[in-house]
C-alpha cells in the first residue's frame, strides 16, 4: 500500500478538521454573547504551557532524546499533561520521532518528512493511515521498560477525556460559568497547540537558515522558536539531538531550556547533556567553509585565489579552537583541584588565556576573509 492510496484515519481526521470549525464558531459567539472573564484566560494560559512545555520539555526532550534525568514529579506532570495535549502517548509519539531523526527527510521511511511537501508533514501525515515504522516499538525499549510511560499508555485515553473534558468544566462549574474555561482551555487551546508543534514538523524544515548542517532540510529560526516553547532551532537540534537546548545563546528563546535548567538548581532534573562548545564551533566553521567554497564555484574567477586561503585559514580555526578546548579543560580540571602549586596554576591559566586571545584572532581573520569573499 503506497502513502498515497493510504486510507483516511477518521478519528484523527475528525478531530483535528472539527476542533478549528467549532472554535472559530463557538468562541466569537461565546465572546459576544456572554463574555470571557481574566479567571478563563488564566486556565487557558495554564493550558497552553503546561500541555506545550510537556511535548517539548517532556515528550521531546526528556523521553525522545533522553537529553536529561527528571525527577518522578517532573516525569508525573509531563506524563499527565502530554496526554491532556492530545498527541498520542509517550511510546508511540516517541516512537514516530526517533523514526524520523533516524530518516529524516526519506520520503518512505520518515513519518513526517518535509521532502514530501508542507501539507504532508504539517497535518496530512496524521489524516490517513500510513504505514507504520514502528509497531514493534523495537526503538523505543528503553521507554517500554520505565513503569510510568505504560501507565500513561495504557491510560491515555482517560487521561486526555479527564484532563480536557472533567476539569474545565469543573474548573468553569465553580465559578457559574460552566463553557467558558472549556472553550478556552479546551477548545482554543488545542487547535493552537496542536499546530504550534505541527510547525516544527513542516515550517522548521522549510523556513529559516541552516548555521550547523545542510545534510538535512531542518532550520534555525527565532519566530517560530516564540510559538514553539523554544523549538525553533531546529537546525541545532538536528546537529546535536541529544542537547538538552535547542536555543544555545543566552538570548535565545527556549523556556524549555530556562525550567529544565532551573529545575536542576533544586533537583528536579540531572544528567542535562550538552553539545560541547567545541563541537559546535566546528561545525559552524565547517559550513561557513562549505558556503564560501560553493560561492566560488559559482562565481566571478576572481573569487577563485581565495580558495586556498580559505581552506588555509578554515585549517588554522579548527587548530586554535582545539589548542583552547584543551587549555580550557586543563585550566578548569587545574581550578577544581584541591592542591596545587600557586605558579603551575598561574602557567595553565595564562596559556588558556593565551589560547583564548588567538582564537579570538583567528575568528576574526576568518570573518574579513569570508566578508572579503563576499564582496570580490
Amino acid at each position: 500500500m503506497t502513502k498515497e492510496k493510504a486510507p483516511i484515519n477518521w478519528v484523527n481526521s475528525i478531530f483535528l478538521v472539527s476542533t478549528p470549525l467549532l472554535a472559530a464558531i463557538f468562541i466569537p459567539l461565546y465572546a459576544v454573547n456572554v463574555g470571557f472573564t481574566l479567571y478563563e484566560w488564566a486556565w487557558f494560559a495554564f493550558y497552553m504551557a503546561a500541555t506545550g512545555m510537556a511535548i517539548t520539555a517532556g515528550y521531546h526532550r526528556l523521553w525522545s532524546h533522553k537529553a536529561y534525568k527528571a525527577h518522578f514529579a517532573v516525569r508525573l506532570w509531563h506524563a499527565v499533561w502530554g496526554a491532556a495535549s492530545c498527541q498520542n502517548s509517550i511510546l508511540n509519539w516517541s516512537c514516530d520521532h526517533r523514526v524520523h531523526h533516524r530518516h529524516v527527510d526519506d520520503g518512505e521511511k520518515d513519518p513526517y518528512a518535509a521532502s514530501r511537501g508542507f501539507w504532508y508533514s504539517h497535518i496530512g501525515w496524521i489524516l490517513r493511515h500510513h504505514p507504520r515504522h514502528c509497531d514493534d516499538y523495537s526503538n523505543v525499549k528503553d521507554l517500554r521498560r520505565d513503569p510510568l510511560v505504560m501507565w500513561q499508555h495504557r491510560n491515555y485515553w482517560l487521561l486526555a477525556l479527564v484532563t480536557n473534558g472533567a476539569v474545565p468544566l469543573a474548573l468553569g462549574f465553580a465559578v457559574g460559568r460552566p463553557l467558558g474555561v472549556f472553550l478556552l482551555a479546551f477548545l482554543l487551546r488545542v487547535v493552537l497547540n496542536h499546530h504550534f508543534t505541527f510547525f516544527i514538523n513542516s515550517l522548521a524544515h522549510i523556513w529559516g537558515r541552516r548555521p550547523y548542517s545542510d545534510e538535512d532540510t531542518s532550520r534555525d529560526n527565532l519566530l517560530l522558536a516564540l510559538f514553539t516553547y523554544g523549538e525553533g532551532y531546529h537546525n541545532f537540534h538536528h546537529s546535536f539531538q541529544y542537547d538538552y537546548r535547542n536555543g544555545i545563546r543566552w538570548w535565545q528563546f527556549d523556556p524549555s531550556k530556562w525550567i529544565i535548567k532551573s529545575f536542576s538548581y533544586i533537583g528536579l532534573t540531572k544528567d542535562l547533556r550538552e553539545a560541547s562548545k567545541l563541537q559546535i564551533e566546528k561545525k559552524k566553521a565547517r559550513m561557513q567553509l562549505k558556503r564560501a567554497l560553493a560561492r566560488m564555484e559559482t562565481g566571478a574567477e576572481s573569487t577563485h585565489r581565495f580558495k586556498a586561503a580559505l581552506e588555509a585559514r578554515h585549517e588554522q580555526l579548527v587548530n586554535a579552537l582545539n589548542e583552547w578546548s584543551g587549555a580550557r579543560k586543563k585550566w578548569y580540571a587545574v581550578k577544581r583541584a584541591a592542591m596545587v602549586e600557586r605558579l603551575e596554576r598561574a602557567e595553565v591559566r595564562n596559556r588558556y588565556l593565551e589560547l583564548k586571545y588567538a582564537l579570538k584572532a583567528q575568528r576574526l581573520q576568518w570573518r574579513a576573509l569570508l566578508a572579503e569573499l563576499a564582496t570580490a
